[in-house]
């Protein structure tokens, strides 16, 4: 996970090592997992942690705990394919 502050809200930026943002995003496409991947137009903050991009999901109320079930079984499920 991307990001110093103590307590998040909202998105999360995330990197898998070895794995390019754009790949994973794909991969959780193809799972029906809707992910943003790129620098975000934050390139100081990608500057910061040194990383090109980032995958980026985001959470609102009307998010479901079953659709962050389903994100993380998403990202193992990247982490497999690319093993």
């Amino acid at each position: 996970i991307i990001g110093e502050a103590a307590e998040k809200s909202g998105l999360v930026a995330f990197t898998i090592d070895g794995l390019h943002p754009f790949d994973v995003a794909a991969i959780l496409d193809r799972k029906g997992i809707a992910v943003r991947a790129g620098h975000h137009c934050a390139q100081p903050v990608m500057q910061r942690f040194k990383v090109p991009a980032t995958s980026r999901a985001s959470f609102a109320f009307y998010n479901t705990m079953g659709e962050v079930d389903a994100l993380i079984a998403g990202i193992r499920n990247v982490q497999k394919v690319f093993a």
